[in-house]
């Protein structure tokens, strides 16, 4: 005989909560959802969702965890696997530019929009974009060392210095591919990152 589930029992999928809150943070930003946004944008009701998650800014820690996660974890995992190293770097640029460019892909990365937005006034929410933007650009430079070992990076170019310079392009890209797409803009960007994979 099935059990009627307790008053305090979640009653719904954490992962397609998560999935949609994102998707609400991702559209407008910390400051303009509201607690009214979230809760058509989740199903939840206001209670369910304090009880959940604490109040709006755990259930925006939540979903930036899950965000990272499910999307940019994934996708650099994907590109690791699944590209040689050299091309790997060049796969995860031009995706971002032809993305912005196809007109499908205007909401940016929300780490780095959580980066502008929130991460000078709210040192937790600092610490978390700094790591995460430190694993982006580790690899980077991770990618350049093999593509050193396999001869498509000159063996002079220091991986370090060249990591830190396409984390800055590709927050660079990130942002103008928000507010400015203009397809010579992006095609800058994306020439630098050729001439430093040489």
């Amino acid at each position: 005989m099935a059990q009627t589930p307790m008053p305090w029992e979640k009653k719904y999928d954490e992962s397609e909560v998560l999935d949609r809150a994102v998707a609400a943070f991702w559209d407008h930003g910390y400051e303009a959802t509201s607690i009214s946004t979230l809760v058509k944008a989740t199903g939840l009701n206001r209670g369910s969702l304090y009880a959940a998650f604490g109040d709006k800014r755990g259930l925006f820690l939540r979903a930036l965890d899950h965000y990272d996660q499910t999307r940019r974890q994934v996708f650099l995992h994907a590109l690791t696997a699944g590209e040689p190293p050299r091309a790997a770097i060049r796969a995860l640029f031009r995706r971002v530019a032809e993305g912005s460019l196809g007109g499908h892909d205007r909401r940016g990365c929300l780490l780095v929009n959580t980066a502008l937005e929130l991460a000078p006034y709210d040192p937790e929410i600092e610490r978390i974009v700094t790591e995460r933007l430190g694993e982006l650009e580790a690899f980077f430079r991770d990618r350049i060392i093999a593509a050193q070992r396999d001869d498509t990076v000159a063996p002079g170019t220091d991986a370090e210095d060249a990591g830190r310079l396409l984390l800055s392009l590709f927050i660079g890209l990130r942002v103008i591919t928000r507010s400015y797409p203009r397809p010579k803009v992006v095609g800058s960007i994306l020439g630098q990152v050729d001439a430093i994979l040489g």
